[in-house]
């Protein structure tokens, strides 16, 4: 199935490798037979942060990076209309970290163990009596 590739203009660059792209469509209304814009909101990965606020760029659909993110940028053109320079991406690429080792506390000495008292200083329990009934 082909991924789906929108345009758009950047509406905010203020997220690390992340932009936020408006992309504006035209609709005919149904009943009116007029046609209306609409409008959505992208959040798009910048792998290296090249895009600025007003730039037009070209997005393509992608396996979710991110909790609302599954865009990523494939070109762009700035306000000025020179290209600009976009990173490729391949979520499949992305190298996980090595797992941390855990340190070993020290272990703590061992505290030596209460000293028993005899059976014979041991007090007995008292008894309960209870009354008899007549």
């Amino acid at each position: 199935m082909p991924r789906r590739i929108l345009q758009g203009t950047v509406v905010s660059d203020k997220m690390a490798k992340t932009v936020t792209v408006l992309v504006e469509r035209r609709i005919m209304h149904s009943k009116y037979k007029k046609y209306v814009k609409k409008s959505a909101k992208y959040a798009a990965h910048d792998e290296g942060n090249a895009c600025k606020v007003g730039d037009v760029v070209s997005i393509e659909e992608c396996r979710p990076i991110s909790k609302n993110k599954s865009w990523k940028v494939i070109e762009g053109r700035g306000s000025d209309g020179k290209p600009v320079n976009v990173l490729p991406f391949n979520p499949t690429d992305v190298v996980k970290a090595a797992p941390v080792e855990k340190k070993a506390a020290p272990k703590k000495a061992a505290k030596p163990a209460a000293e028993k008292k005899p059976a014979a200083e041991k007090k007995p329990a008292a008894k309960k009596e209870t009354k008899a009934k007549a």
